[in-house]
């Protein structure tokens, strides 16, 4: 019997199949963070972990350009290395990071804990309508993620949740983008053929990883929205 952290492998069909023509798509994968959802805009976050710590905010722009230099730090970058393929590590990633700021000084895990609360993270305003007709398409959806923890409960906060059919999180499955088997596991669990799957994502360097599988990757372009993401051009893509 398969546990969950066996993953599949992919065998490219014979040359007669690959003469033929192109397979439609009959399946999509999205990545998380920057393509479906967004992390709330760091003023606003700041401002709840201060409500939540009873910290006075007084200067936000400030800490937000602390932040900034402090994730330069050499000790702070070798602190995120795999981060996401463990939660502790995760945790311990964002502290030492955290721990370098003033304002964030002591409270990392409150500051913590607002970073991954169900309203934290929030859909694109096209998420849902091309969610939503991918499904009255008959398009099963998935999610493959570099993510330490469970991103399950934000989808199903924002309504989402019986709109994506399988999740290959990095956490739970030990490894990370743009390592085949993260794709393979969930087109896998979603029962769709790779070369008949499209990956949609915003990094090229990992999310586009899903075409040594013989999928096809879409890569958004890799810029900080908070408007429509462009998800609607996916549709068009879809037979």
């Amino acid at each position: 019997m398969r546990s969950l952290f066996d993953t599949p492998t992919f065998n490219f069909p014979p040359e007669s199949e690959l003469a033929a023509p192109v397979p439609p798509i009959e399946a999509v994968l999205f990545d998380f963070a920057n393509t479906i959802f967004h992390v709330l805009e760091m003023p606003e976050w700041l401002r709840r972990v201060a409500v939540d710590a009873g910290r006075p905010l007084d200067a936000p722009d400030v800490v937000t350009a602390s932040l900034a230099d402090a994730y330069q730090l050499p000790d702070v970058q070798a602190a995120q290395v795999g981060r996401d393929t463990d939660q502790a590590a995760h945790r311990r990633g964002m502290y030492a990071w955290w721990s370098r700021v003033d304002f964030l000084r002591g409270i990392e895990e409150l500051a913590y804990d607002r970073m991954i609360a169900d309203d934290s993270w929030v859909p694109y305003p096209d998420t849902g309508p091309v969610l939503q007709e991918l499904r009255a398409r008959g398009i099963p959806v998935g999610v493959v993620s570099d993510i330490a923890w469970d991103i399950r409960r934000h989808v199903v906060a924002a309504g989402l949740g019986e709109l994506i059919g399988a999740y290959a999180l990095s956490f739970e499955v030990g490894r990370e983008k743009p390592d085949p088997q993260l794709f393979l596991k969930a087109c896998a669990d979603l029962g769709c053929d790779p070369r008949r799957t499209l990956m949609v994502g915003d990094n090229p360097a990992r999310d586009a990883g899903a075409a040594a599988t013989g999928m096809r990757a879409f890569i958004l372009a890799s810029e900080h929205r908070t408007g429509e993401r462009g998800l609607r051009q996916v549709l068009s893509l879809v037979g």
